[in-house]
């Protein structure tokens, strides 16, 4: 009875808004089923908080958790047993923990079927778990030991956008078109910080972030973006590439607005897109820059005003390569909405 009337006076204070937000009944049998290990806040009962504790199992979780935080503690087995009434959740944050690929039980993850977000980063997996829910939108899998993407293992994830697999393992063999198959929507993947030497193939036409930081590519394909039409951002700082395998042409697609060659051994400027409007080329070496080599029109043809065929770049990094000021007149003159130069 004590403890009946101490959790009405709980409701009392919370009010309204825990009732709109889930049944009275449910409200009170997710802050009685509260693991000792965990904090379930009153005013956000929908949360169970079992972070920081040094926990090296997963305690058994209550049946309406939708936001599940078990960061930092000293996990190995991602345990169907514990998570059996865990069906509700849509956010999962495994982040620093101690889980191997062999430790995701069979399952487990499938039967999270409003799952949204996967946080799994610094634990010890090897390959990227099976059996993925088909609600998902977002996984973060970085700074594992990840060297293999099983084929097929994302088919039926339609509504997953993001994809990071930053600081694995990952070799060219491993990304490829069938290991990323059924990534139609994905709009941003990270695989910076593997052991890449080429170009990945097989992204989805729908990327519109690429990061490829950190590996060591050497040269990119001609006419590699023709197969990525969206791309906004790319990010290709530290890797290998020189300006003999960097094709002319190869980043004249109208979609690019952000582009990042920083960190590598390119001797020339590549050409331009018009639509570009942040270029990092800095720690390079690059010894000249003109408007006549960079420029994405003509400059005769640009006139005296701004018109919707002049270049957008407004920001240019060209510190750390062998450029001497002053900047060419005729690059200002063809990149007029610069505001800023760094050198």
């Amino acid at each position: 009875m004590e403890l009946l009337l101490k959790l009405l006076s709980i409701w009392c204070l919370v009010g309204l808004t825990v009732s709109q937000d889930m049944p009275y009944e449910e409200y009170i049998a997710q802050i009685q089923a509260c693991p000792k290990e965990c904090r379930c806040p009153p005013n956000f009962p929908r949360a169970v908080y079992c972070d920081n504790k040094n926990l090296k199992n997963i305690p058994k979780i209550p049946p309406y958790t939708w936001y599940l935080y078990l960061q930092s503690n000293m996990i190995e087995v991602l345990s169907a047993d514990a998570l059996q009434n865990a069906t509700q959740l849509r956010w999962l944050n495994l982040n620093r923990n101690k889980i191997t690929s062999e430790g995701v039980e069979e399952g487990v993850l499938g039967a999270m079927t409003h799952l949204l977000h996967l946080y799994m980063d610094d634990n010890l997996l090897s390959s990227v778990p099976s059996q993925l829910p088909a609600s998902l939108e977002h996984l973060r899998l970085s700074r594992n030991r990840i060297s293999k993407i099983p084929a097929g293992v994302f088919i039926g994830l339609d509504k997953l956008t993001l994809l990071d697999l930053q600081g694995n393992k990952l070799m060219d063999d491993s990304v490829t078109e069938v290991s990323l198959k059924g990534l139609n929507n994905l709009v941003q993947i990270n695989l910076a910080k593997n052991q890449l030497s080429t170009m990945p193939l097989g992204l989805p036409p729908s990327t519109t972030q690429l990061f490829l930081d950190g590996n060591n590519i050497e040269k990119i394909p001609p006419g590699y973006f023709k197969g990525l039409p969206k791309v906004a951002f790319l990010r290709l700082n530290h890797n290998k590439l020189a300006s003999s395998g960097v094709p002319k042409n190869v980043f004249n697609i109208s979609s690019i607005l952000d582009l990042q060659l920083s960190h590598n051994q390119l001797t020339d400027v590549p050409l331009i897109p018009s639509g570009l409007e942040h270029l990092h080329l800095d720690h390079n070496k690059i010894k000249t820059v003109s408007g006549s080599g960079v420029c994405p029109v003509s400059v005769e043809d640009l006139g005296d005003s701004l018109n919707e065929s002049a270049p957008r770049l407004r920001y240019l990094r060209l510190d750390g390569n062998e450029i001497q000021p002053p900047i060419p007149r005729d690059v200002i003159t063809c990149f007029r909405l610069l505001r800023s130069i760094v050198i």
